[in-house]
């Protein structure tokens, strides 16, 4: 019994390591660059380990949007031990500052595999990659709602918005200093915004 126990703690841990690698590497290449074999290479495990978890690249795709959501998922939790939801979305935006080299060199991690994804004609997944950034956006709603502001959601699309263009930016012209720049104006605006207004 201990043994089947084991043997499924390990495959466990593969898959994650693989789910990780997949997010790390798709970021990094983009999906149409990078092979199951880069994956593996990542991840430190034998390529037909690969196929074992995931018969194909877009099993993969799935896999690194996972990552992705239990990585917002993880962040989400260490922001709400923060006591007040202004304090929480300030929080949110420090966290992507703390990023700003990697968004530089490679953007925001779901929107860029997002546009990707809804550059091919097939499949549904640019839809999940939007799932995930929709969490987002639902997440801040309510933190902006929990403050007692007027069109809570609309709020969050900017804030949102306002992420991923200086990721964007970031990335375009490879300069992190535009995450700090523009990372403190949004700290700015989440300070003024007052029950009655919420304008940039």
């Amino acid at each position: 019994m201990t043994n089947s126990v084991n043997r499924r703690v390990r495959s466990s841990q593969k898959r994650q390591r693989l789910t990780a690698a997949a997010a790390r590497v798709l970021h990094e290449r983009g999906v149409e660059r990078t092979t199951l074999a880069d994956i593996a290479r990542e991840a430190d495990v034998p390529v037909g380990n690969v196929y074992y978890y995931f018969k194909t690249k877009d099993e993969l795709v799935q896999g690194a949007l996972s990552e992705h959501s239990a990585h917002l998922d993880e962040l989400t939790a260490r922001l709400e031990r923060l006591a007040d939801p202004r304090d929480r979305l300030k929080a949110l935006v420090g966290a992507w500052v703390e990023q700003r080299d990697i968004a530089a060199r490679y953007g925001c991690p779901t929107g860029t595999l997002a546009v990707e994804l809804d550059k091919r004609a097939d499949g549904t997944l640019d839809a999940e990659a939007g799932a995930v950034i929709r969490r987002l956006l639902d997440w801040a709603e309510g933190q902006f709602r929990e403050l007692g502001l007027s069109d809570p959601g609309g709020l969050s699309l900017t804030l949102v918005s306002g992420y991923q263009g200086m990721s964007l930016m970031a990335n375009a012209l490879r300069d992190p200093d535009i995450m700090t720049r523009e990372g403190a104006r949004l700290l700015r605006w989440l300070d003024s915004l007052q029950a009655s207004d919420g304008n940039l």
